[in-house]
């Protein structure tokens, strides 16, 4: 059964998972407002039920305007995400700091912006995009695991506070996806992070990474946030793409 939801907030929608979550509700016939940090209208169809909309998660008075511009929202997918690999050791907080704001304090600063209008309606939905990061520990990726682990305690947490205003709250939690930007968008941020004495297992890594046994797609992670949308069993968490399937399976 569809649920009767018509207008979705997509963040992080220039490139990979959030640029395919917005073609996918929009093929399904949502009303589908399409987040970026530097606008681009050419990635999605000219079509009177997509909107393109500026937005920096790390910034109050962006996600302010975004929201004024939306209008009315029934439900806001929190894709936006920055990635980071590199050894721990190596990082500077300054870094750390970085990759929480949008990673971690993005998603709340938007979920608190969009709760209001869902709260007096007593109907909404929000989605928090993570990662298979959080489903087994993996090496070099520390900070960037720890800024998606914090999303899942507070999910699973808010889940429990708004049900009884009726707004639904849900995790998906994609696998690894090479197709993404994750390294081109944080080229800049990761350079000097892999220091001496860690070279030989980060060379092992990337060994491995250059070989995976199975991958996710953009298609699945929209897919995963699609069925996340229309549950109706109270499922919290939604794993998408083949390897992020094992590894909740395993758990």
């Amino acid at each position: 059964m569809m649920l009767c939801m018509k207008t979705v907030l997509i963040t992080g929608c220039s490139s990979g998972y959030g640029l395919e979550t917005a073609r996918r509700f929009h093929s399904e016939g949502w009303n589908v407002v399409a987040t970026m940090r530097a606008p681009r209208a050419d990635l999605l169809p000219l079509d009177a039920r997509l909107r393109v909309v500026a937005l920096d998660v790390t910034k109050p008075e962006s996600i302010a305007a975004a929201l004024e511009a939306s209008g009315p929202i029934d439900a806001l997918v929190n894709n936006a995400g920055i990635g980071l690999f590199g050894a721990f050791e190596a990082t500077p907080m300054a870094t750390v700091r970085e990759v929480f704001e949008t990673n971690t304090f993005g998603v709340m600063a938007m979920t608190q912006a969009a709760l209001p209008q869902m709260r007096e309606r007593r109907s909404g939905l929000v989605v928090n995009v993570t990662s298979s990061a959080t489903l087994a520990p993996m090496p070099l990726v520390a900070v960037y695991t720890a800024s998606k682990t914090a999303i899942e305690g507070f999910t699973a947490s808010l889940e429990l506070e708004l049900a009884e205003l009726n707004v639904r709250v849900k995790l998906v939690e994609p696998g690894y996806g090479p197709s993404t930007r994750f390294t081109e968008n944080g080229g800049a941020r990761m350079a000097g992070l892999i220091s001496e004495p860690y070279a030989p297992l980060a060379a092992r890594i990337f060994q491995s990474l250059g070989k995976p046994s199975a991958v996710t797609t953009a298609a699945d992670v929209a897919e995963g946030v699609w069925r996340a949308a229309n549950d109706t069993t109270g499922q919290l968490r939604f794993a998408a793409g083949p390897d992020a399937v094992a590894l909740a399976k395993a758990r």
